[in-house]
């Protein structure tokens, strides 16, 4: 991916893989950006000095030896040890820093008996302005399959260039990796079932007509979307899926075996923080790959400086 100046990498301490921080220092050679490694911790006591300077000194430690086998030949780097609420104080040094990205190693292990992303995860998810980028400590070498989720309605203005964003990280995403591009967008009828109720005195045809009309017109959405971005050389597949989003898209990552989605954790400006109703909530409670979250142009965070 090529459109970074400014990295955070944010080092996850309930984990020893090396895969983000091989992934972060690769991403900042590739666009000659600033690679800034940071750990962030909880305050301790400041009645106790030699304690807070033990600690920093473990905490720094730490996260050296997440790059001790890791190439930064070339790479600009510097070090930050954050301390206080490390949601707070990450999003805190990413407008202070004006940083394009930031880059952390999810919480938990995932699978089936464990939630991927931790609190931390997806505070930072939605509050922070920059893209933030969740990765799965798992997975190593390169990603065989990318998933970008849009929503090309016409009537959702703001949504427009938060898919142009989404798109152009995927696809970028897709190139470096040389990996399967999923284009996916759900789409369905509010109140269909209600509609096909014989008290409606609609007739099967009727609401089926109805539900085909819709469905073209979402499709020649994404379609007009899709023309406005080059796709050449890149081996991609077109999923439009009737459904809700928050369960449509965790069943496709699964199903096409993707290992990262590209998605937008906001939808709306003007309301700091939030995050839009149940499924973006949902889409990131369910799905067991890395995630790369972006904001729409005009999200202000809620953590000011």
């Amino acid at each position: 991916m090529q459109r970074f100046k400014k990295i955070l990498f944010v080092n996850e301490a309930n984990t020893t893989a090396s895969t983000t921080a091989e992934r972060a220092a690769q991403l900042a050679r590739n666009n000659a950006a600033q690679l800034v490694l940071c750990n962030a911790s909880k305050e301790m006591p400041k009645a106790i000095p030699k304690l807070e300077i033990a600690f920093n000194q473990a905490h720094e430690r730490q996260l050296l030896d997440k790059f001790e086998n890791v190439e930064l030949a070339g790479v600009n780097t510097e070090k930050k040890l954050l301390t206080g609420t490390p949601f707070i104080e990450i999003t805190k040094e990413v407008q202070r820093g004006r940083y394009d990205l930031v880059i952390k190693s999810a919480e938990g292990s995932g699978g089936a008996f464990s939630n991927l992303f931790g609190e931390t995860d997806m505070r930072l998810m939605r509050k922070c302005p920059c893209p933030v980028w969740i990765i799965k400590p798992a997975k190593v070498g390169t990603y065989s399959g990318v998933v970008a989720a849009v929503d090309p309605d016409p009537e959702q203005r703001e949504n427009a260039k938060l898919n142009e964003s989404i798109l152009n990280l995927a696809t970028s995403l897709a190139r470096q990796e040389n990996s399967v591009l999923h284009i996916v967008h759900t789409w369905y009828l509010q109140g269909e079932e209600s509609l096909r109720s014989e008290r409606t005195g609609m007739s099967k045809e009727e609401v089926d007509e109805i539900v085909a009309e819709i469905e073209n017109k979402h499709g020649q959405w994404l379609q007009e979307l899709l023309e406005r971005h080059d796709l050449d050389g890149i081996d991609f597949k077109v999923h439009l899926v009737k459904g809700d989003a928050g369960t449509v898209i965790p069943e496709l990552v699964q199903e096409q075996q993707a290992e990262v989605v590209v998605m937008g954790t906001v939808a709306r400006t003007g309301i700091a923080g939030f995050i839009v109703g149940n499924t973006a909530e949902s889409i990131l409670r369910n799905v067991d790959c890395s995630v790369l979250t972006v904001k729409p142009e005009g999200f202000v965070s809620p953590i000011k400086v």
